[in-house]
């Protein structure tokens, strides 16, 4: 019986457990100086199936297609556009680290008017920005849209998003970042999740893997790298060595719950108290069924309508009180909550409480 429990349970309860071999550095933190950098741009999507934006109630649209046009060498000025194959669109980029002037880069295209669909429309030339107003790269091509749609006269229907989608290698880049990487005399590795202990580790894995003292922890989140120390022939020769080498990082107990989808991750180190749970379901069913009366044939008065409601009151039967006995290991902290048989929404609700009793000895984030 406690078989079927956990296989039924466990079909929607997903249990993250840590890693038993060691992870490499590059997978645990971020090289400061080697990051990408956003790109921003406002374009047009052509070529649509009357699925683009209502000229009326997204003037914008006119307004860049008019722009696109003249410099095109067509006057269109004075002219009304009513066209519904076009959308106004952001499109949005990031570029990589270290990319060159002819790289290409994937973009996503987001519409911002009132389009119903993006499927099939081809992104005309488009300039992105950098925070700092300079033009980095330019878009184009055909965009590949993430749903569908239909539409009739009294029905529609969506599936996925349609008025978003993306082009791969969509961008060129026509600029580079100008950043010297070569004279950089130290690096600091930002660990993505800030802890004393990992940061300890990569500083010892690292001095290792050395022989000498070439890195030392300034944070929970901070390891500083002395690039001259190594020895290396250029810090990206450095960075190469010291990005795959492993090291055990550490975790904290934490337990993830997404409510939408019932949906439970726990972690390995998750541990819960001895404690006590009683758990039920009680339903309230409040139904209307109004009384018509009618007069007698050729008599006076009118219809009257008297109200009559029924309540019923149902409660599910419940679990009882059943204990939970410390949990010494995840294993046996999933046997317990299985074991009392409940769904794993109800599950949901039952670990709120443990941890609101106290009991429940790990960060309890709710999405």
């Amino acid at each position: 019986m406690l078989k079927a429990i956990l296989a039924a349970v466990f079909s929607v309860l997903l249990v993250a457990t840590a890693q038993a071999n060691p992870i490499r550095i590059k997978d645990l933190v971020e090289f400061d100086g080697v990051r990408g950098n956003d790109l921003v741009g406002y374009g047009l999507v052509v070529g649509l199936n009357g699925t683009g934006d209502g000229i009326r109630n997204a003037p914008f649209t006119e307004e860049i297609m008019s722009n696109i046009l003249e410099r095109l060498g067509v006057n269109v000025t004075g002219e009304q556009f009513r066209p519904k194959n076009v959308a106004a669109v952001f499109v949005t980029a990031t570029l990589p680290p270290f990319s060159r002037a002819g790289g290409q880069i994937d973009v996503t295209v987001s519409a911002i008017g009132d389009a119903k669909s993006l499927l099939g429309g081809t992104l005309i030339m488009t300039p992105l920005n950098a925070p700092d107003g300079q033009i980095y790269a330019v878009a184009q091509g055909t965009v590949i849209a993430g749903g569908a749609s239909a539409q009739g006269d009294g029905a529609s229907v969506t599936q996925g998003v349609p008025t978003s989608g993306s082009i791969p290698a969509g961008a060129r880049v026509e600029r580079e970042i100008d950043f010297d990487f070569t004279q950089m005399k130290s690096v600091r590795l930002a660990l993505r999740d800030p802890d004393f202990t990992t940061a300890e580790r990569i500083e010892n894995a690292i001095n290792k893997d050395f022989g000498r003292v070439v890195s030392r922890m300034l944070d929970a989140g901070t390891v500083l790298l002395d690039i001259k120390a190594t020895r290396e022939l250029s810090p990206a020769h450095a960075l190469g060595r010291v990005e795959n080498i492993s090291v055990q990082p550490e975790r904290k107990a934490r337990v993830v719950v997404d409510q939408r989808s019932g949906t439970i991750v726990m972690g390995e180190d998750v541990r819960i108290s001895r404690v006590a749970v009683s758990q039920g379901n009680l339903t309230l069913r409040i139904e209307e069924e109004p009384l018509v009366i009618q007069p007698n044939p050729f008599s006076e008065g009118g219809t009257v309508i008297v109200p009559r409601t029924r309540a019923t009151l149902e409660e599910e039967p419940g679990i009882g009180l059943a204990e939970i006995d410390e949990g010494t290991s995840l294993s046996e902290v999933i046997a317990g909550l299985n074991a009392l048989g409940v769904s794993p929404r109800d599950m949901i609700d039952i670990l709120k409480s443990i941890k609101a009793a106290g009991a429940l000895h790990a960060e309890f984030l709710v999405r």
